[in-house]
């Protein structure tokens, strides 16, 4: 996996005229390399970074880390060297003379860097990273499943305790036991149980007018009746999971809740049925509004991210970045897209779920297996 990896992105280095590429940035690194610095101090990781040259010649990448036991044990070990600190001047013009000549792409640059790196052709790095690794490869995949496995495993193991009386930071001591358990290589969205008032005037609002979601779990007392949108992700060789799902406390849902999920399923199905090879960002969108007659997803969120090695990368649907770019993003198989549209009615309430999708050659394939059984 690691190889097939290094090759999309030397193949995409070659196709944009980049000859290096100096990847400091945790993802990237970690996408060329499958180096990782300690999960648990994200600042000292910062600060301390781990960074690949990688070259368009195809030749094993030259990784600098003060974390060798963070590089793969199958990595040639005569390309693995000590650290560089690019916040200081001298190791930033150390590496930056070190560097092979040609065009060079940088997806994170210290401002010491920078200036060691003045007179140089620079191109941000972007552009190389995320044509590579929006196409999936079939391991790529199988880790995608397999962390979403964990994580509908362990939500199962959680469920059992979602009754009135229960704090919502204790279904996360729940999930994180649970999660490590299965088998999860580290946890990465912090868990979501987040009471939705159905009252507009027992909650905050967004600057663009809709709910605020997704907020940070507090230690509340969960109570008979309330709605709970879930949403957390876990982490299994690399890859991401993203597990959505709406829960009502104490009771079953009644008539009118039942109705939005509903109209949710028949929402999902409809955008679902637009999904394969050639369609654009832009037919998903399309799918969605008119099954709904208005946008059914929040404004500060998307109706479907790609996931992989990061919680939310491209493809991105129906965001901020407009409806021209929704057009112009043509689906291709090894495409992931995690769909998270959603229902709401003030005084009721609404339903939001998450289902994780990979694009094959003449449809799509599901990953996820979220339950929605209590509500159909």
């Amino acid at each position: 996996m690691r190889r097939e990896r290094h090759a999309r992105l030397v193949e995409q280095m070659q196709v944009q005229g980049v000859d290096v590429l100096l990847a400091a940035g945790p993802s990237t690194v970690g996408y060329a390399t499958g180096a990782v610095a300690p999960a648990a101090d994200a600042g000292r990781a910062a600060h301390r970074r781990v960074i690949a040259i990688v070259t368009a010649d195809g030749t094993t990448p030259d990784v600098f880390t003060p974390y060798p036991d963070g590089v793969p044990s199958g990595y040639d070990r005569e390309h693995v060297h000590g650290p560089f600190d690019l916040e200081w001047d001298d190791d930033a013009r150390t590496l930056a003379q070190s560097l092979p000549g040609g065009r060079l792409a940088v997806d994170d640059c210290t401002m010491p860097l920078r200036a060691a790196l003045n007179g140089r052709e620079l191109v941000d790095a972007g552009g190389v990273v995320s044509a590579a690794k929006v196409i999936k490869t079939a391991d790529e995949i199988e880790c995608i499943r397999r962390a979403q496995a964990i994580n509908e495993a362990a939500i199962g193991d959680v469920l059992s305790l979602v009754q009135p009386g229960i704090k919502a930071t204790e279904l996360s001591g729940r999930l994180l036991r649970s999660l490590f358990e299965l088998g999860a290589s580290s946890n990465t969205v912090d868990p979501i149980w987040q009471v939705m008032e159905r009252d507009p005037t027992d909650r905050p609002m967004s600057i663009t007018g809709d709910l605020v979601f997704p907020t940070p779990t507090q230690a509340r007392v969960l109570a008979e009746s309330d709605l709970v949108w879930v949403d957390n992700g876990v982490n299994y060789c690399g890859y991401q999971s993203d597990y959505g799902n709406a829960w009502i406390v104490g009771r079953e849902p009644n008539a009118r809740e039942r109705e939005h999920f509903a109209v949710w399923r028949a929402l999902l199905d409809r955008v679902l049925s637009a999904l394969r090879p050639g369609a654009t960002c832009a037919d998903l969108t399309a799918q969605a509004g008119e099954a709904f007659g208005r946008r059914p997803w929040l404004a500060h969120l998307y109706l479907a991210h790609g996931t992989g090695i990061e919680s939310a990368e491209l493809p991105y649907v129906g965001t901020d970045l407009g409806a021209d770019f929704d057009a112009s993003f043509v689906l291709a198989p090894g495409m992931v897209l995690v769909f998270e549209p959603i229902t709401w009615e003030n005084g009721v309430g609404g339903f939001r779920a998450e289902e994780i999708v990979a694009v094959t050659d003449d449809g799509y394939e599901l990953l996820s297996h979220v339950d929605t059984s209590a509500w159909s």
